[in-house]
Order: C-alpha cells, then structure tokens, then sequence
C-alpha cells in the first residue's frame, strides 16, 4: 500500500504527535508499505526528524498571513479549506494513495470530506474525541474510564475503531527490552526525569530541583538520576549545568529511551504518549500534565492506580515534586502501581 501521514510538529505544538506517527510508519514500514509524511513548514519545525529516520517529507508552505484562528486551529496557520487544497496538490504528484493517516487536534469532518475521494480510505489518530470525523478507520491509545462511548456519535458507523492501551504505537525497542529486562530488587537505584522532546512549561528543571534538595537532605544516597531532553528544549543548556553541578547524568535526543526506563526504578514525567511506555515497561511514574489534552488521560490513570498523579504544570510545585518522590520511594507503592500496569499491558 501507499501510505501518506498528514501530521504537523514544532517546537509550539511539542513532538508527541510526530513521534507517534514516526513509529506507526516504521511499522508500516517493515510491512512493506510505502509511507510519504506530509507536514506544514511551521515556526519552530521539528519536521526534519522524518528525514533523519529516512521517510519521504512533502512540506506544505507556511502560512504568508497572520490568519484570524483561535484553539487548536492556530497550530494549522491556515484554515481546513486551505490545508485540505494544499494536501491535495501534494497528494496529485503521488499516484494512487491507499490510505490517509491524519494526526492534527485542528481537522475534523470539514478537512476528512474534502479529502476523501483522493484516498482509498482515511484512518484519524485522536484522543480528545471533541469532533466529528468522516473516516474508516480511528486509533485512540489511550485509557479512559468511558473509553467504549467517547466517540459515539463523532464517527460513521462502518468505522473500525481502535481503542486503548492495547492498540498503543510502541516503538520496536520497547519489546526488544521488555524481553531483557532486569528483574527490581525493591530498592531504588535510578530515577529517570523526561518529560517530552519539548517540554515547553520546563517542568524538568523543577524536577531536578526537587531531586536536588532530596540529595542535599541526604535521603537520595546512592541514587543514579538520568535527566534526558529533547533537542528542541529550549533551556536544554540550563538542565545540563544543573545536572553537571548535581553530579547527575544529562542527556540530549536520546535513541535508547526503552533501555533507559527498563533501567530505572521509577520516572518523572508528562501525560502523554510515553504513558503506554512507562505501562508497557512496568515503570512507575510521578506525573504532571503539561497539555490540556493530558488532562483526562492522567486523571483516569490516577482513578485506577496507573500513575501518582501531581495536577496540571501550573499547579505543581518543587515541594510537590518533592514529597511525591517520597512517598514513591515507598517499595508497596511502586509494586502496587506495577500490578495496574500488568493487567492493563500485559
């Protein structure tokens, strides 16, 4: 098949929804299918990425006026309209396209409608469930209490609907590792901190404050901290001299991030796609939601014991972070947390 992946990614909109199509691809991949990502040249693009893991990139111009757009919808810079014509354009110079994968919180119905008789079929990546859609297939990773019902309504009857965990768009690695894996003694030797490729809110320097102060109480003796950021962190150069000054280990864009949670003993992190990687490893994890998007995913994970949930990223403080490490140092805890993860991943 012809796969064509219509997804944005800059420094503004962070990097989860490229990441997840990046991995969804290579699996496509290595089935044999041929995948063209399409993207909007955007401020801050992180587009490069599909380059540099060897896929066929087709960029959409950027935006030559300042658009009156609101919501999710200033991340497109044009208007559904616009980009459904541009997409099409793109998608004339490429043969017959078998399938449509399309991973932006700014297009819905309009966009799918004007796209549909240019592809065989059209397949959503969503998880906000706050729009109809005109597609065959929708994949939504993620765990909610009201799962089964959130899209009623939102989708045509004939769509196959892919829902929770155990549809998640793991990379090749973390089964790789999850084979190898190292069995925990209870005690704590590593805390991993990474909350995303972008982190646009800098909640991993509030993190590694918090990991600080608890060294300096002397009640982290002994404990390897790995901080990891992602290239486009814009105060990547502030951690790293935290880090360098607290004698922990910092590092940047990262290729082995499946070896290094199976290494650590819990992490702190964000809500989002890297939740069904911590659950697929068994790791627990200290987490803030750093997107609106996170919220309900991170409140319904909390309600069944899947993650120690802090609040939003303006809420949390050090000292939140601070005694939440305490109480996660609590070996009943971290077990408890792992069996929910078990029986959620398996």
């Amino acid at each position: 098949m012809k796969i064509v992946i219509r997804v944005d990614s800059s420094v503004l909109i962070g990097s989860g929804h490229l990441m997840r199509c990046l991995t969804l691809a290579q699996r496509y991949s290595r089935e044999g299918h041929e995948v063209i990502f399409v993207c909007r040249d955007l401020a801050g693009n992180i587009a490069g990425l599909v380059q540099q893991n060897r896929f066929v990139l087709e960029m959409l111009p950027k935006a030559e006026d300042s658009m009156n757009l609101s919501g999710y919808a200033k991340w497109l810079t044009v208007t559904q309209a616009q980009d459904a014509e541009d997409t099409i354009e793109v998608l004339k110079g490429l043969g017959k396209v078998d399938r449509l994968v399309v991973d932006s919180y700014a297009l819905d119905i309009v966009w799918e409608r004007l796209l549909r008789h240019h592809v065989g079929e059209i397949m959503v990546i969503d998880d906000l469930a706050n729009r109809e859609h005109d597609c065959d297939i929708l994949l939504d990773q993620n765990f909610y209490l009201d799962i089964e019902s959130r899209y009623q309504g939102l989708v045509p009857e004939h769509c196959q609907m892919l829902l929770g965990p155990e549809h998640a768009l793991l990379r090749e690695e973390f089964y790789r590792v999850k084979d190898a894996m190292r069995t925990c003694d209870g005690q704590i030797h590593n805390i991993l901190v990474f909350y995303g490729g972008v982190d646009a809110t800098d909640e991993t320097t509030k993190a590694i404050k918090a990991l600080i102060s608890l060294k300096e109480a002397g009640e982290l003796a002994d404990v390897q901290v790995t901080a990891v950021v992602g290239a486009s962190n814009g105060r990547k150069d502030n951690i790293a001299e935290l880090c360098h000054i607290a004698g922990f280990t910092y590092l940047c864009q990262v290729s082995n991030m499946a070896e290094l949670m199976a290494e650590a003993d819990f992490m702190l992190g964000a809500g989002g796609s890297t939740t069904w990687e911590r659950c697929f490893l068994q790791l627990p994890a200290i987490v803030t939601a750093i997107a609106e998007n996170q919220f309900q995913i991170c409140e319904d994970c909390a309600e069944v014991g899947l993650i120690y949930y802090l609040g939003h990223w303006d809420e949390v403080s050090q000292e939140n972070i601070s005694q939440a490490i305490r109480e996660m140092s609590a070996t009943s805890k971290r077990i408890a947390m792992q069996r929910k993860m078990s029986q959620l991943m398996g």
